[in-house]
Parts: C-alpha cells; sequence; structure tokens
C-alpha cells in the first residue's frame, strides 16, 4: 500500500464509508457490487476500507451501478463548502450550471 498522507488516507477513507453507505442502503454485499461493476470483492473491500485509491472510471462505475449520480457520492463523502460554511466565489454556481449573477 503507498504511503498515503494523513489527509489523504482521510479522503479516502470518507469516500469508502460513502461508497459502503450506499451499498449497505441497497442491501447488497461487497460481492454484489463487484459483480455489478466487474471488479473484485476484495478491491471493493480495500476501497471501503480507504486502503485504495480509485481513479475515475470506478467511481463513474460504482455510482452507476448504485443508481446514484457520481456527485451524489463525492457530496456524501465531502460535505460542500457551503454546508461547511465556506463562502463559494461568486462565479462558482454560473460555471457549475446553477443560476449566474445579474
Amino acid at each position: 500500500m503507498p504511503g498515503y498522507s494523513v489527509e489523504e488516507k482521510q479522503h479516502l477513507t470518507a469516500l469508502g464509508s460513502a461508497i459502503r453507505h450506499f451499498r449497505e442502503t441497497l442491501g447488497w454485499s461487497q460481492e454484489q457490487l463487484a459483480e455489478r461493476v466487474e471488479l473484485h470483492r476484495t478491491y471493493i473491500g480495500g476501497v471501503e476500507r480507504g486502503e485504495r485509491n480509485l481513479c475515475l472510471l470506478n467511481i463513474l462505475a460504482i455510482a452507476e451501478a448504485m443508481g446514484i449520480s457520481p456527485g451524489r457520492l463525492i457530496d456524501r463523502a465531502f460535505p460542500s463548502r457551503a454546508a461547511a460554511g465556506i463562502p463559494v466565489p461568486p462565479d462558482a454556481t454560473a460555471r457549475e450550471g446553477g443560476p449566474a449573477n445579474g
């Protein structure tokens, strides 16, 4: 396992916990999720424990298999800046498809 920093490990663990949350909500085992995304069940276990650094394509596949958007998965793992009380730059909503200022 690569030597992740404390912050990197926290990020991996947060994403793994979010995946576990949605998987368990669906009532699926790790093996069932792994079959749906064509990954090995030990890989899914490592992801959920924060031991694996997922690539974007695997995040997309996992989210699709669970019937959720990748954004919902990420939002579960990393609460939004606004919810954390961190201001969002004024032009950020326009870039992200939200209402434009003015």
